[in-house]
């Protein structure tokens, strides 16, 4: 969600006052757009409410770790994260990266190297929105929004595109009416899982109508799978 005339938004989750506001400085002067957290679970309720391009999270953070915040984001979303810490440990950085970061930075840093990484992050992303996705004989272009089956474009409303292409991002994967709710819907959505079903629906007669070759499939006790 890059805001206009910025490089980025960024979320920045630090719980040392001093370096949070160095880094909102620094990202600022460089033309990203900031917002900070200075623990877990704050740093997480913004990571859910508003979409960012890139997180830079501390794994050592007040009531709730960076590890586990990482983790939550990762259950409903694929922003950019990047994790700061003053560990440096190998065990430290594989637990990071397994956890669902990007990339991880270790203090003492140079700020130089951080922009470096970021836009490399950044670049590496782009790329990922601008390429054709193809699961099958489906094909979207994420950029336009068009999606089409067999070479024939299907018309999906704005909500069915997003559920969509959530269960492509997460494909041959499991995942619950709550995470797509949360991901699709957003974390404040009032409503119950019920809606998911009825979007589902919608998704299958659009997407599979003329065809038994099936896409979406229910995983009973579970929610749904998109797979070839």
């Amino acid at each position: 969600m890059t805001l206009p005339d910025t490089k980025g938004y960024v979320l920045i989750v630090e719980d040392e006052k001093n370096l949070a506001r160095y880094l909102q400085l620094e990202l600022e002067n460089e033309g990203f757009t900031t917002d900070v957290a200075y623990d877990g679970p704050s740093g997480l309720e913004k990571a859910f409410e508003t979409g960012y391009d890139l997180i830079l999270l501390d794994i050592m953070l007040p009531e709730l770790s960076g590890i586990e915040v990482c983790r939550r984001i990762r259950e409903v979303s694929e922003v950019p994260i990047m994790m700061i810490t003053a560990r440096g440990e190998v065990p430290d950085i594989v637990t990071g990266l397994d956890s669902g970061a990007n990339d991880y930075l270790s203090k003492p840093f140079a700020i130089e190297e951080l922009f470096a990484r970021i836009r490399a992050v950044l670049r590496h992303r782009e790329r990922q929105a601008t390429q054709e996705i193809l699961v099958g004989d489906l094909r979207i272009h994420p950029n336009a929004r068009r999606v089409f089956r067999a070479d024939e474009e299907i018309i999906l409303t704005p909500r069915e595109y997003d559920l969509l292409y959530y269960l492509v991002q997460n494909k041959e994967q499991a995942v619950s009416r709550e995470q797509i709710l949360t991901s699709v819907w957003g974390f404040d959505f009032m409503g119950n899982t019920n809606v998911v079903d009825v979007y589902i629906r919608y998704l299958r007669n659009k997407l599979e109508k003329g065809t038994s070759l099936k896409l979406i499939h229910t995983v009973r006790g579970i929610g749904y799978t998109l797979r070839e």
